[in-house]
């Protein structure tokens, strides 16, 4: 029985290199022109599915030509008002709560931290009406809590505080997120430094952690106070619509649709206005998060 040649030296040296580049990252020779071509296509059609809407509001609010006066009007003012304030307490509860949070999934290990883990995201795939609907079994006057908030004088539904309440559990997890990412892109090394030196675990976390990973939590804050400026749906079922008192900006633009056009279509240009700063901000600030 006759046997197969071995391969030549040349050929293995070959199938070495080969095997080498791979493992140091071998990049993908460049697309061609005609798959280019190809690619590109239907990148401008959903480029064009996004900004052609955009696009049509803000021609449409500028053709008005009295955007100026409709911010003016009671509905726009209550509303914007209204949104400002409870997003920033909501942002302020969530960095509150959320860095220590944050902190702990990034370094610790513990006995059912991936359930904890999933917990804290779920809201983010949740439909903000079912949020709204689990809100309101909990902590409604008629939910699993009422009673015992009743008892202590505390009333959540239908009031501003149900309006945080609402924002805060819709978007404290983007910030728990960003900050959790920045915090694990830190090397334990230099922490372990600080503590050699004889610096405590807190004043180690506020001189030296935190302000490695500030690009991260700034970054997170940002999408936490967009995303509650922008709810609506969790909002509506925990809080009501009541003007000046629980109806942000984006329930204002739903109840503007009835009567005032105009007033709803200068609430869409605010929020597309802010929503596309938060964005570039992000962009911008929050480059060391990876969501």
């Amino acid at each position: 029985m006759q046997r197969e040649p071995a391969p030549s030296v040349a050929a293995s040296a070959t199938v070495a290199e080969a095997s080498g580049a791979i493992g140091r990252g071998w990049a993908a020779p460049p697309l061609r022109l005609d798959l280019m071509s190809i690619f590109i296509v239907p990148g401008i059609v959903f480029a064009l599915f996004v900004a052609v809407p955009l696009a049509a509001l803000v021609f449409r609010a500028a053709q008005s030509g009295d955007i100026l006066d409709s911010l003016q009007k009671p509905i726009v003012r209550d509303a914007l008002r209204l949104s400002m304030v409870t997003s920033l307490f909501t942002l302020g509860l969530a960095v509150l709560l959320g860095t220590p949070l944050a902190y702990l999934l990034a370094r610790s290990d513990f006995p059912g931290k991936q359930v904890v883990d999933t917990l804290i995201d779920l809201p983010i795939v949740l439909p903000p009406v079912v949020a709204g609907v689990a809100l309101l079994m909990a902590f409604g006057r008629r939910g699993v809590f009422g009673d015992e908030l009743g008892t202590l004088g505390i009333e959540l539904a239908f009031t501003w505080k149900a309006v945080v309440v609402a924002q805060l559990f819709v978007s404290a997890p983007f910030y728990i997120r960003a900050a959790k990412a920045g915090f694990q892109s830190i090397d334990i090394a230099f922490e372990q430094m600080a503590y050699t030196l004889g610096a405590s675990r807190l004043r180690t976390f506020l001189r030296i952690t935190l302000p490695l990973a500030l690009p991260a939590v700034v970054g997170g804050m940002v999408l936490c106070w967009a995303r509650a400026l922008s709810e609506f749906g969790a909002t509506m079922l925990f809080a009501g619509s009541f003007r000046g008192t629980t109806q942000t900006m984006p329930l204002a633009i739903m109840s503007a649709m009835e009567s005032d056009l105009y007033a709803a279509l200068s609430i869409s240009v605010i929020l597309l206005a802010v929503s596309f700063v938060t964005l570039l901000l992000f962009r911008i600030g929050g480059r060391g998060v990876r969501l």
